[in-house]
C-alpha cells in the first residue's frame, strides 16, 4: 500500500466534557435577546445522543423572547451554536429550560 491509497484516519474521542466557544457564544447571543441579561445563566450536562448539552435559563418574561415566533428565534440560536461547537471538536444539543 502506498502513501497516495492510504486514508487520514480520524480519531473518534470520547464525548468533550465542554465546549468553550459554543457556551460563550451562546451566552452572548441570549444576552442580546433578553431584556434582562443579568437573569441568563447556561450549565452543561452530558446529552442524550453522547454529546454535550446545554441548558439555557432566562429570567422571567424573557423565555418567549427567546423562543421566538413558531421556535424561529430559538432554532437560529441552536443552529449558530452547533457551528461554534465545531470549533471545539464538540457535538451540542440546546434545551431552553423553565
Amino acid at each position: 500500500m502506498t502513501d497516495a491509497d492510504a486514508t487520514p484516519e480520524v480519531e473518534e474521542s470520547a464525548a468533550p466534557t465542554e465546549a468553550p466557544n459554543a457556551v460563550s457564544v451562546l451566552t452572548y447571543v441570549v444576552k442580546q435577546v433578553v431584556d434582562n441579561p443579568d437573569a441568563v445563566s447556561v450549565s452543561t450536562s452530558e446529552g442524550r445522543r453522547g454529546g454535550l448539552q446545554l441548558d439555557v435559563r432566562v429570567g422571567d418574561g424573557d423565555m418567549g423572547r427567546v423562543i421566538g415566533k413558531r421556535g424561529r428565534i430559538a432554532q437560529s440560536i441552536r443552529t449558530v451554536v452547533r457551528a461554534a461547537a465545531v470549533k471545539d471538536g464538540a457535538q451540542v444539543d440546546i434545551e431552553f429550560v423553565d
